[in-house]
């Protein structure tokens, strides 16, 4: 009997799935030519389950990236459950930051997956907006940022990530531009922070 395509996975199934696209993240960041055998090797699956969850290696890529950024997406709601609005946002744009330098390490096998077929940013343009809009609304009910900063706004702002170079000290560079991004959304907040 063969399985729907829009069957939820057994819990196994998914498991070796998460376990794939964890092992290939860390992989193809490294290296955007390993061998996808080696990452099944290392996911500790078959290659018939491995090829049963993405037939190819653009297929591994592509879904790489869109975990990665639904994972980063799916944060905002965690932060903003754990922290004050202010600091969620702060955190959020911290492993944004992180991720983009995740991706840069990913850029020759996203580069090669994406050939011919168009953008990324419609593959990630969803649940980042999402989340940044959820954070944003938060922020904007506390009055902790000024009044009127859209999603669109905030992305326009940080979009200086993409331009720092991951083999460098991105990290105090992201810092300092996350930094001077969350002093410029909280001038003129009605909390007067």
């Amino acid at each position: 009997m063969q399985e729907r395509k829009d069957a939820p996975l057994r819990s196994d199934a998914q498991r070796n799935r998460e376990r794939i696209l964890t092992v290939a993240l860390e992989e193809l960041t490294r290296s955007g030519d390993v061998p996808l055998s080696a990452i099944a090797k290392k996911a500790g699956v078959g290659q018939g389950t491995f090829y049963r969850n993405f037939p190819n290696r653009q297929s591994l890529v592509l879904e790489v990236y869109q975990y990665g950024v639904q994972q980063v997406a799916d944060a905002a709601a965690q932060l903003l459950a754990d922290h004050a609005p202010d600091q969620a946002l702060r955190e959020w744009m911290a492993q944004l930051a992180q991720y983009a330098m995740v991706k840069a390490g990913l850029a020759d096998a996203l580069r090669k997956a994406t050939s011919g077929c168009g953008t990324l940013a419609g593959l990630g343009y969803g649940p980042i907006t999402s989340a940044v809009t959820c954070l944003l609304r938060a922020n904007h009910k506390a009055g902790t940022i000024r009044p009127g900063v859209t999603p669109e706004d905030f992305m326009l702002a940080i979009a200086g990530l993409w331009q720092i170079d991951p083999h460098g000290d991105w990290e105090t560079r992201a810092t300092r531009l996350l930094d001077l991004v969350m002093d410029g959304l909280r001038a003129g907040a009605p909390g007067g922070q």
